[in-house]
């Protein structure tokens, strides 16, 4: 017999519908507002029209903190998601080191994004941190708030430090979730680990690996307390990403009309990539039933 569906379960969660509607709409619509007006103080607002994501679109600043905003994602995805899987095929299946290995690896997670900006900014200073005063000492040339190099050295260390973990334990749950009978039967047929990876681990992680990429990919995107606290988004422009140079615009130039117009286009991006991450998982969901 099929079951009544039952809607009466929507009430249950409607306050919480209200609240974040209230706490993301409205504040929406206030962008919205400025995109497309400009304003000559005394809250007196004059139609714009898409001047500002014209201005914009043609301006090399936003085009340079795009690109720089590309390439730190792209490292994090490449360096993170490899070395999360990695960690997680390591890690002990059964036994009491299974908890200790899990509290550990989700202790850095734990930390607030300022509060690991702060540690690394003191670690990697040469007069009182660990990390400069060792790099000084054996005649390495850093400093990451005058060195290009070092500046996005230390910023892709950080977020690594920071966020591998969040990989790891959403690869090590696809992992768990692997009937021993697979492995069964790939001793059975004498497989290699190579292949017991590719043809067994791997396709069962490619569901909760979509969503570790999706994850890195929104937060790595647009990053803001990390950079900002550990550089300023120095030296020179060297660090300064898309969140930095829009609240630069925002509140520094208190420019509000071209920073309304940029944060729909940095929305609108972070939106469209999503989605691409939404249908790829919807697909694997398919392929698997």
């Amino acid at each position: 017999m099929e079951k009544t569906p039952n809607q009466k379960a929507w009430f249950l969660v409607l306050p919480v519908l209200i609240l974040v509607s209230f706490s993301a709409i409205v504040p929406l619509m206030t962008v919205v507002n400025y995109a497309f007006q400009d304003s000559f103080g005394n809250n007196q607002f004059f139609w714009a029209g898409l001047m500002w994501f014209e201005e914009l679109l043609a301006s090399d600043r936003m085009w340079n903190a795009l690109g720089r905003q590309i390439v730190f994602t792209g490292i994090i995805l490449a360096i993170q998601v490899p070395l999360g899987v990695f960690v997680a095929l390591h890690m002990p299946k059964k036994g009491p080191w299974v908890s200790v290995c899990l509290v550990l690896m989700a202790l850095p997670l734990l930390i607030p994004w300022n509060v690991v900006g702060t540690i690394w900014q003191i670690f990697g200073r040469v007069d009182i941190g660990l990390l400069g005063y060792t790099f000084d000492k054996l005649g390495i040339p850093y400093n990451y708030t005058q060195d290009f190099f070092s500046a996005w050295a230390t910023l892709v260390v950080m977020d690594v430090w920071h966020w591998t973990s969040l990989v790891a334990l959403l690869a090590y749950a696809g992992l768990k979730s692997i009937p021993d009978a697979y492995y069964q039967a790939a001793r059975i047929d004498q497989a290699s680990r190579w292949k017991v990876f590719r043809y067994i681990e791997l396709p069962k992680m490619a569901g909760v690996l979509t969503i570790a990429i999706l994850l890195r990919f929104m937060d790595s995107f647009k990053i803001y307390t990390e950079p900002f606290v550990l550089t300023g988004g120095g030296p020179g422009n060297a660090t300064t990403f898309l969140s930095i140079d829009l609240v630069k615009m925002a509140l520094g130039q208190f420019d509000l009309g071209p920073a309304g117009a940029f944060s729909l286009m940095y929305f609108l991006v972070i939106l469209a990539v999503c989605w691409v991450f939404y249908t790829v998982m919807v697909n694997l969901e398919k392929r698997e039933n």
